[in-house]
């Protein structure tokens, strides 16, 4: 019933952590996508019967690793495990009771330990002086949640599929998996988070080995652009954004400005995506909640 697809760019990581959770995950489906054209895995995956690899023969990024382990994926749930993501038990099977429940489910995320032993996992996102943000929800318990995190998540495939994957435009990470579930609340789906479905996990262990903080938060403000590009059409909003953009580029300093001039190249892209019928204000309640 599940596929694991497990998108990595670090082997050593990813060896690491794939033994220490195949005992949870030996009777399932398991794509590895190694997404690091200049180091082979053939003869390290070779050892576990049960996992196929992909190869990409150049860096995809993140999203469209996770797009090509989906398009080979056998079954109607997808797991999305990053490879530095620790199973504690099998507790993530539970989530397919939900499905089982609710045909309007789109995915359930899960509850995630971090280094300092703090649970996150469950979010919400705002509209507030021109921008979108997120942050993580007081409340740890099972219920709504802004998006499903796509390194700890359980996806009906169908529906994933459906709204196209993981979207190119925020390559190589961030706010994809933000953006996906997004659409899925648009089409009238949602995310549950399920607080008893636990995995530990140290957020940007394995970004931070391959970029500086430098990179990463340039690409993270680049993305919360395209984001807001992407998906806002009310005129009112709009304003408000371009009111605050430059207040905020000169607060943020030379990698928010950085930022935005990687996401200008994008801007005749997006409005040739943007979906006409979508207005934001169907589902924000300005510099409230927007989801969930």
């Amino acid at each position: 019933m599940i596929s694991i697809i497990i998108p990595t760019y670090n082997k050593n990581i990813l060896l690491q952590n794939l033994k220490r959770n195949i005992p949870y995950l030996k009777d399932y489906e398991i794509i590895v996508v190694n997404d690091n054209p200049e180091t082979s895995m053939k003869q390290d995956i070779e050892v576990f019967k049960n996992v196929h690899l992909i190869e990409n023969n150049i860096n995809f990024g993140f999203g469209m690793s996770i797009n090509k382990g989906v398009a080979q994926a056998k079954n109607p749930y997808i797991m999305l495990l990053n490879d530095d993501v620790v199973l504690k038990d099998s507790s993530f099977t539970k989530a397919l009771d939900w499905f089982k429940k609710d045909s309007k489910l789109f995915a359930v995320s899960f509850a995630q330990i971090e280094k300092n032993k703090n649970i996150v996992g469950k979010n919400i996102l705002y509209w507030k002086k021109g921008f979108i943000h997120h942050e993580k929800k007081h409340d740890m318990k099972t219920g709504l949640n802004a998006w499903a995190e796509g390194g700890t998540c359980i996806i009906d495939k169908a529906k994933f599929n459906m709204l196209g994957g993981f979207n190119s435009v925020y390559s190589p990470f961030y706010w994809e998996d933000v953006d996906l579930s997004y659409q899925a609340y648009r089409y009238g789906f949602h995310v549950l988070f399920d607080s008893e479905i636990q995995v530990i996990h140290y957020h940007e262990s394995t970004i931070g080995h391959v970029f500086n903080k430098q990179y990463i938060r340039t690409i993270a403000f680049r993305n919360q652009l395209l984001f807001i590009w992407k998906n806002i059409d009310d005129p009112k909003l709009l304003a408000e954004h371009l009111l605050y953009l430059i207040p905020t580029l000169i607060k943020g300093g030379a990698l928010f400005i950085k930022g935005f001039l990687q996401a200008l190249p994008y801007v005749w892209g997006i409005s040739i995506w943007k979906n006409k019928q979508h207005n934001l204000t169907q589902v924000i309640n300005r510099s409230k909640r927007i989801l969930p």
